[in-house]
């Protein structure tokens, strides 16, 4: 499945003075939500703010990895770890978690229908269909922050990638999961030596901050170089033993 985001980045000829092809609008729970097609490129567009696309997923890629490989040092490593991935998005963070036997259970939280629509029968399923038929994958539509405050299901790893970054939310509901109770939740719902790994196109220490006083440790900030722009990067953390 990774290979197949790869060549379709390889061969992208999109260039500035293409025009974007709608394919799909819809008005969700939390406002529009537009899939569109920009040359060779799928892209979500939220409430008008661009959210992703498919040109290159080796941040959400990063994401993933990370957060696994900082799961090595548990007490227990033979036993396969359950991640709870925040956001499927374009589908990038779920086909590169299926594709690494090491997970055990993997459950996706996606609050847009037409997201889980696009990535089941609409143009997004090239990109995520065996991910979604792997056996350990769940999807669970719903709100994130709705969800780490009323689970009872715990996790080893948290990914999420539901926004821009801890301060540039796509909706001001989201603002909570950042803060110091939001960030208690998540810790909730890790099991102890869990690790919560956050995305971001710029790094925060303000969130940094906040994640300590939240009581997480090995608060730190790993950068993702980009094709163009200043780097990404995911901030990552760990829940106490």
């Amino acid at each position: 499945m990774t290979a197949a985001y790869d060549t379709a980045a390889a061969y992208d000829t999109t260039s500035a003075y293409d025009t974007p092809v709608v394919l799909d609008r819809r008005e969700g729970p939390y406002g529009e939500v537009v899939l569109r097609r920009h040359g060779a490129l799928l892209q979500i567009i939220a409430n008008g703010c661009f959210l992703m696309d498919t040109s290159d997923g080796r941040s959400e890629r990063l994401l993933v990895d990370a957060a696994r490989d900082a799961l090595d040092s548990r007490p227990e490593p033979d036993v396969l770890p359950d991640v709870l991935i925040g956001g499927l998005g374009v589908g990038f963070s779920l086909a590169h978690a299926a594709a690494d036997p090491r997970w055990g259970r993997i459950t996706v939280v996606e609050r847009e229908p037409a997201i889980v629509e696009w990535h089941r029968s609409g143009p997004l399923s090239a990109l995520s269909a065996a991910a979604l038929a792997d056996p350990r994958t769940e999807i669970v539509k719903t709100d994130l922050v709705a969800f780490v405050n009323e689970t009872c299901a715990t996790f080893d790893a948290l990914c999420l990638d539901i926004d821009n970054g801890p301060g540039w939310t796509v909706t001001d509901s989201n603002d909570n999961l950042y803060s110091q109770a939001g960030l208690a939740s998540c810790a909730r719902v890790l099991r102890p030596g869990g690790v919560l790994a956050v995305w971001s196109a710029q790094p925060s220490p303000e969130f940094e901050r906040t994640l300590w006083n939240a009581g997480f440790q090995q608060v730190r900030t790993e950068e993702i170089p980009v094709a163009r722009g200043v780097p990404d990067v995911v901030h990552l953390a760990v829940r106490p033993g």
